[in-house]
């Protein structure tokens, strides 16, 4: 009986334990509990999250409007004969402007060059011109206002006066080598400075550009190669004239020239008269002072023509001397035979160029 007691009681021991157990409950095991808050576990540090922060408030932007549409100039109008229809004020502005900075080109002779408006002193109100045209009615025509300063402009000119204006050059005459050479004439030029100015203040207003030519006049040359169309050449010491047309050697006689003690001259004449038939006049020389004058005829000194120099009482005139060609035998004149005389009297004119050298 007492037995029966004892296992009764084991068996009510052990489901208590079991139910205490389920339940998660009682004192069944105080020994674990008190060991494992005798050593302390270890643990992780705590986790912290950054605090979180709302974006500032901003304001909306304000509502805009559409940007304005650009105003277009009408078909077919012009700023100073440029066509700028179906352009903004933008676009015809920098053409406009393009247009008028060319420069202009002027010419003179084979002469080319160009100025930019700026330096002739002009600008143009290129604003104002489009500001009309956009408000124009088709096809209208609007003027470029262009302004010049008068001073500058005329500045200018007086520059291209100094470096085009400029005497004619006449031609000149020259021995070398015995042998005549005559130099080429230029023409002259003299600006007309107030034309000038005309002509490109014209040209600013109107958007020319040339080329430009110079407003002025050709100055032409006193003295050109025709004026030396007949040349002579007298070579005292080889008793020879050369008759040359220009340049060109034409033809040669034999002539007397003065003696020893009546040289001919030398040096450049001309000749000063011409006379068919003289007569002879003594000179005022001492070899001359008992002489009377000589009609024309066969016995006159002169023969038959007369062609006298700007050397004093020095000509070339004929003698009936015939044998005193190639001499010295006259008193300073050259002499020649009588239809030589005459045929070269022929052929040259007064104000002739006549080079008397001595070779």
């Amino acid at each position: 009986m007492l037995r029966r007691l004892v296992i009764l009681a084991l068996v009510l021991s052990v489901a208590t334990v079991s139910l205490a157990r389920a339940s998660g409950s009682g004192t069944a095991e105080p020994a674990a509990a008190e060991l494992e808050a005798a050593e302390p576990a270890a643990t992780e540090p705590p986790v912290t999250e950054p605090p979180v922060t709302e974006p500032p408030a901003t304001e909306p932007p304000p509502a805009t409007e559409p940007p304005p549409v650009p105003l277009i100039i009408p078909d077919g109008v012009t700023i100073g004969g440029i066509p700028v229809g179906g352009m903004t004020g933008e676009q015809a502005t920098l053409l406009v402007a393009s247009a008028f900075d060319e420069p202009l080109r002027l010419r003179h002779g084979r002469t080319r060059w160009t100025v930019r408006p700026d330096l002739l002193g002009a600008r143009a109100n290129v604003e104002a011109a489009v500001a009309a045209a956009l408000v124009a009615p088709l096809g209208a025509s609007i003027d470029l206002p262009v302004v010049i300063k008068g001073g500058v402009l005329r500045g200018y000119v007086e520059s291209l006066d100094e470096a085009f204006s400029r005497p004619a050059k006449d031609s000149t005459l020259r021995l070398v080598k015995l042998k005549p050479r005559i130099s080429e004439a230029k023409p002259g030029f003299e600006l007309a400075a107030s034309r000038m100015v005309a002509a490109l203040s014209r040209a600013l207003r109107q958007g020319e550009r040339g080329p430009i030519s110079l407003e002025g006049k050709a100055i032409k040359p006193a003295v050109t190669p025709r004026s030396f169309d007949r040349v002579i050449v007298i070579r005292r010491d080889s008793k020879r004239l050369f008759l040359y047309r220009g340049e060109q050697f034409w033809r040669k006689f034999g002539v007397a020239t003065g003696q020893a003690s009546f040289p001919t001259p030398i040096g450049r004449f001309s000749i000063a008269v011409m006379w068919k038939n003289p007569w002879w006049y003594p000179p005022p020389s001492p070899w001359a002072k008992d002489e009377k004058p000589v009609p024309p005829g066969p016995g006159n000194p002169l023969g038959t023509r007369w062609m006298g120099l700007t050397a004093p009482y020095v000509g070339i005139h004929g003698t009936p001397d015939s044998w005193s060609i190639g001499y010295s035998a006259s008193h300073g004149c050259i002499r020649m035979l009588i239809p030589d005389a005459e045929w070269l009297f022929d052929h040259v004119r007064v104000g002739t160029t006549v080079f008397i050298v001595a070779k």
